[in-house]
């Protein structure tokens, strides 16, 4: 069963999150050969002011 995490920073539509779950997931499927309903893909978004770059 895989299971791919991602981190964003909030701000995009339900559509774009909808779309990139399931292009990630025949990605996996293509690759792995794991069933589409193995794959797991957790989103978690963040605020802006909760993510820092350099020190900043």
């Amino acid at each position: 069963m895989p299971i791919v995490n991602i981190d964003l920073i909030a701000g995009r539509s339900q559509d774009q999150l909808k779309a990139l779950v399931q292009d990630v997931t025949t990605a996996v499927t293509k690759n792995t050969g794991a069933p589409a309903e193995h794959v797991h893909v957790i989103l978690r978004e963040m605020q802006p002011n909760r993510y820092g770059v350099a020190g900043v």
